[in-house]
């Protein structure tokens, strides 16, 4: 049987966000599923750091997903017309870094450290196998997981919250029919684009091979001593404030493969980025004129420098201006992808 819990967390001084609707779109996907019967979804809201903890022990979860708000660097984004979008990130309330937001015994934002959470999932190796962060700026803290965790997933920067959940959906949808975390990664990224929500690249799987060997042979053990204890079962259980339905099924394994072009146009992305970052410092970013001066001045040092000249080219070719769009996280960015539409068409790509 495979546990899956569901910790969620929406502070009262934070952006409200649909949580009971991922959690119930989750719940569905799996109660529909043909493996049905291969699942226990327990769920626990309102987290706190001793909470998390306690659900970690109580339950000994094979995936863990967080619903909730994250924060990034650059506090509550706008979109290019200067409306709050409703996201996954939370104020940052003058915190020095950033990071998950659990709540206090107030109900206020608590931030958990990238290290300590880290820390925390390291305990739990042998058991974990998959967890998904789904809040903004969450790439930081799966990358420190996935040291000691087989598969993690995360969001490289602010995400939508209705791409969040369209991601949960599909994501589950695919663990019900069996198929593996990455599999079931690509069908939730595909799930976001085929609801016309330009935000898929924004979520990355980082994969731990080592991590799924000591998996894998843990797993044989705990099953042959399982079999011998246990008849096939099936309840749902309804207690004070969680949900849980215990189910038994498959295991769920895959191989990882990576995609060399999105891994290239994510650097590429990357670079641009900085380079927008650094004409902050010359142009306004919050004048038309200013963003306009912004996006000409990107073509420009793309134009000067040769490498980065063709790297462009080459993962536009491989993608599409709007995927790369989708990878900056910028006020002039709807000028510069305009830009480089234009420029591309005069290099005949």
């Amino acid at each position: 049987m495979k546990k899956i819990l569901i910790l969620s967390a929406n502070p009262r001084n934070t952006d409200w966000l649909r949580l009971d609707e991922e959690i119930r779109e989750i719940k569905t996907a799996l109660r529909r599923s043909k493996y049905r019967d291969n699942f226990e979804v327990i769920t626990e809201g309102a987290v706190r750091i001793d909470d998390l903890r306690r659900a970690l022990l109580d339950c000994e979860p094979q995936i863990v997903h967080f619903s909730g708000h994250g924060t990034g660097n650059n506090g509550i984004l706008k979109n290019n017309s200067g409306e709050l979008q409703q996201q996954r990130e939370a104020y940052r309330l003058n915190s020095p870094s950033g990071g998950i937001a659990l709540e206090n015994n107030s109900g206020e934002m608590q931030l958990v450290s990238t290290k300590s959470l880290a820390d925390l999932f390291n305990t739990f190796q042998n058991t974990i196998e998959c967890v998904l962060l789904n809040a903004c700026y969450s790439e930081v803290q799966a990358e420190e997981i996935h040291k000691h965790i087989y598969c993690v997933i995360g969001m490289e920067r602010s995400i939508r919250d209705d791409a969040a959940i369209k991601f949960a959906q599909g994501f589950y949808d695919a663990i019900g029919a069996g198929r593996n975390y990455e599999d079931a990664f690509q069908l939730g990224c595909n799930n976001i684009d085929l609801n016309g929500i330009p935000q898929s690249l924004i979520i990355s799987i980082k994969i731990n091979k080592d991590i799924g060997i000591i998996l894998s042979s843990n797993k044989n053990s705990k099953d042959k001593e399982e079999k011998s204890n246990m008849a096939d079962q099936r309840t749902i259980n309804i207690g004070s404030g969680n949900y849980n339905e215990r189910i038994e099924g498959n295991y769920v394994q895959g191989n990882y493969y990576a995609s060399s072009e999105k891994q290239s146009l994510t650097e590429v992305a990357a670079e641009i980025q900085k380079l927008l970052e650094q004409l902050d410092k010359s142009y306004p970013a919050d004048t038309t004129l200013g963003k306009m001066q912004i996006a000409a001045e990107t073509i420009k040092s793309i134009e000067n420098n040769p490498s980065l000249k063709e790297r462009i080219l080459s993962v536009l070719k491989a993608s599409s201006v709007q995927a790369f769009g989708q990878l900056l996280n910028h006020p002039a960015a709807s000028f510069v992808i305009a830009a480089l539409e234009d420029w591309q068409k005069t290099k005949g790509n």
